[in-house]
């Protein structure tokens, strides 16, 4: 059975933006993508973590650098033959004062360790949600301000000139999702149903051609 990687930050992990606890694996669209790829014979792997990064250091939390754990995480799945990326999010807070260029080259080099074990064509780039403009209030998410609101709809135009000159597959999750007025910053449990549904449309097609 193919093995494929599931890759990226809270939005990956499941976060409940009310609640603040993991969504079901039926709820999550990881799990949901795992369900559907098992019928065509493919193990999808969840390797996705709160707070990560491309390739900032967070002032507050270590160990959230995406591009150390690229590594790692290929050692733990040997038999990984594809992967999903989705990352860019947590870049954007005004830690960083990145720009959606700076972020997209903090991609690449994950993209890069990533193409170490795994074929460029079997990697699957998304471009994250974009942020609600209310994302930064204190009831939501300070570490955000009115800037990555800016920075985070950019990331789309970005990520799909770097997986088109690369070969990787791309899909934006914000032509599918936005995230859920309750926090301007995670999914819903109907925006993971979608998600889930556009990723498997990409991601069954490409496998099983490529098979």
């Amino acid at each position: 059975m193919e093995q494929v990687i599931a890759f990226g930050d809270s939005n990956t992990w499941g976060l409940n933006p009310v609640l603040k606890n993991r969504y079901p694996e039926h709820t999550r669209w990881t799990g949901i993508l795992r369900n559907r790829l098992s019928r065509h014979g493919f193990l999808l792997t969840e390797e996705g973590l709160c707070g990560r990064t491309t390739v900032f250091e967070d002032p507050g939390r270590t160990g959230l650098k995406g591009l150390e754990d690229v590594p790692r995480i290929l050692v733990r799945n040997p038999r990984a033959s594809a992967a999903i990326i989705m990352l860019g999010t947590n870049d954007c807070k005004k830690a960083f004062h990145a720009s959606a260029e700076e972020i997209g080259a903090g991609m690449e080099r994950c993209l890069d360790a990533l193409e170490k074990r795994i074929s460029p064509e079997r990697i699957l780039v998304i471009s994250p949600v974009v942020l609600g403009k209310d994302v930064w209030r204190p009831e939501k998410d300070p570490e955000f301000d009115q800037r990555s609101v800016l920075v985070s709809a950019g990331l789309e135009a970005v990520y799909a000139k770097l997986a088109r000159k690369r070969g990787h597959l791309f899909l934006a999750a914000s032509d599918y999702v936005s995230p859920c007025g309750f926090d301007d910053e995670h999914l819903n449990a109907e925006g993971h149903e979608v998600l889930a549904d556009a990723v498997c449309r990409v991601l069954t097609e490409s496998l099983m051609r490529s098979a």
